[in-house]
């Protein structure tokens, strides 16, 4: 894990990779829950049966949604932001879903420093993320996060 307290730590890691996150299993408990949490109940996140027999993927799948809402408790586990007076998730570019998540699957979190800005005290970071899925060649999604750090004096 990266431990990062200023600006300057940031800076250090521009255009490196800042470290992988530890597998995490999404279940179909999570589905369900994030379904009602949402209002989407499409039968692909939470039909059980109908998805074992109709869906191409023969079970259900995690929304996209759901998997995105991962990024800060993933995030988390790969860099330590200490010395902070608030963090601000500021936006998403160019993200795209590349595969679906099925349930039960593992995912982590691959994140790289793309660019640091220093806005009048402000830290603005754009991490690029990366959704892996284990055992599976491609990502379940992969974008761009903007972050805003507002670090102690």
């Amino acid at each position: 894990m990266i431990e990062i307290n200023n600006h300057d730590d940031f800076a250090s890691y521009l255009g490196n990779e800042l470290g992988t996150s530890t597998w995490y299993k999404i279940t179909q408990e999570q589905i369900n829950k994030f379904a009602d949490a949402t209002l989407d109940h499409q039968w692909i996140h939470t039909d059980t049966e109908r998805a074992a027999v109709e869906s191409p993927f023969k079970t259900t799948i995690a929304h996209g949604y759901l998997t995105l809402s991962l990024v800060p408790y993933l995030w988390q586990q790969i860099v330590r932001i200490g010395n902070l007076k608030m963090e601000i998730n500021y936006g998403i570019e160019s993200l795209k879903f590349g595969q679906a998540v099925t349930v039960d699957s593992e995912v982590r979190l691959k994140a790289s420093l793309k660019s640091i800005l220093n806005l009048r005290g402000t830290t603005k970071v754009v991490v690029n993320i990366i959704l892996e899925i284990k055992d599976q060649a491609k990502p379940a999604y992969n974008g761009d996060v903007v972050f805003l750090y507002h670090f102690n004096s």
